[in-house]
């Protein structure tokens, strides 16, 4: 195969880095029971569910065979960055909603559709604003936070303030997914980053992301979200983009880009502690992303994948790493015995196995309690 120069490399990577989309198809009832819950999304291409699909960005995911396995959309692609359901789609499904997350930039966004919940979360969207600003464009966490507040209007004009309070403050569970992005598409991202490396220790850079991060849940807060779920960034160093870039054998991940994440990670748990100590009424639950998608990808046989390196959707390099996942990309016989869907992105097994953790898991992986018991509260 023909040394693809950098240029061309880098396009590919910018077509391919974040991809997720749509909603669960179906209108809301206008007999919505409001103690159903409902479940407010933020984050990144792990768990959009197709607002990218309405952004001229270059981080998309409606096309095929993304989706191929997403039954509620008849297997065709709705913008979510994988072949089925995203973890938080799971999430929803196993506490009993009975429709995903509407994507917030999605035209059925209105009405009591968004009592089901509303998914902000968007690909290549990171905790700093300046993060996936190679895909032209993305919605960070502040940008996702700034809807948030208007869903919060509509909320109180279809309940009443005294109710839409209620409904937020205990029947709401509000997850936040990302960081990701702010490492690979901001801190080390090749060329674009190298000025900001040299100007910003990775200590510096931390300290920013934790300082956004302390202010965008705050925020939340004030807007009545009380139950908080939020994601650790996981073993990035050790997706199928990484290991093929850096030519690594199959059971190596990328030094800097892991301890990067477990830098943040632990900043993060403090940040959280602090906020449960400091916010009166709010529980905020840390999701251990980290070790689990690690536990996963280090013992995949015992979970029954056969690959846990080479992405079932794609092309380039050793492990298919490059070249992200679209109509002409090879992809494999099997797509349940992949942990990883393309080069960046788990596959809706590995979803599974992700999601049933967090849901009923112990302290391990979800602490200080499972989403089960938080949904309970």
């Amino acid at each position: 195969m023909a040394v693809v120069k950098v240029g061309k490399l880098l396009a590919w990577v910018i077509l391919s880095v974040m991809m997720t989309s749509s909603s669960y198809f179906g209108e809301a009832a206008d007999d919505h029971n409001e103690a159903l819950g409902a479940s407010f999304i933020f984050g990144d291409s792990l768990v959009d569910a197709g607002n990218n699909n309405y952004l001229p960005t270059l981080s998309k995911a409606n096309i095929r065979p993304n989706g191929i396995d997403f039954k509620a959309s008849g297997g065709n692609p709705t913008g979510r960055y994988t072949n089925g359901r995203t973890i938080a789609d799971i999430v929803g499904e196993e506490l009993g909603q009975p429709h995903y997350a509407v994507p917030y930039l999605s035209p059925n966004s209105t009405g009591k559709a968004i009592l089901y919940g509303v998914n902000y979360a968007s690909g290549g969207g990171g905790v700093m604003n300046a993060t996936g600003r190679i895909f032209v464009n993305r919605l960070g966490m502040d940008v996702q936070v700034d809807y948030f507040n208007i869903t919060r209007k509509q909320i109180d004009k279809l309940l009443g303030a005294s109710k839409a309070r209620d409904f937020l403050m205990k029947e709401s569970i509000f997850s936040i997914t990302i960081g990701a992005n702010d490492f690979l598409n901001n801190y080390l991202l090749p060329v674009l980053s190298v000025g900001a490396r040299i100007t910003e220790s990775p200590d510096a850079f931390v300290d920013d992301m934790i300082s956004h991060l302390r202010d965008q849940l705050t925020r939340l807060y004030r807007l009545d979200a009380r139950k908080f779920v939020i994601g650790n960034v996981g073993p990035i160093g050790c997706i199928p983009y990484q290991k093929t870039i850096n030519q690594l054998n199959e059971n190596e991940c990328v030094g800097l880009a892991n301890k990067l994440a477990i830098q943040y990670n632990g900043r993060l748990k403090d940040l959280l502690a602090q906020l449960n100590e400091n916010l009166p009424g709010a529980t905020f639950v840390l999701a251990n992303v980290y070790d689990l998608v690690l536990e996963v990808i280090t013992n995949y046989d015992k979970y029954g994948f056969t690959t846990a390196s080479r992405a079932c959707c794609g092309n380039g390099g050793q492990f298919a790493g490059i070249i992200p996942c679209g109509p002409t990309s090879s992809m494999c016989q099997d797509r349940s015995k992949h942990v990883f869907w393309d080069p960046y992105h788990p596959s809706e097994a590995a979803n599974l196995i992700i999601a049933k953790q967090l849901i009923d898991g112990d302290r391990k992986y979800i602490s200080p309690m499972n989403l089960r018991r938080l949904r309970a509260l």
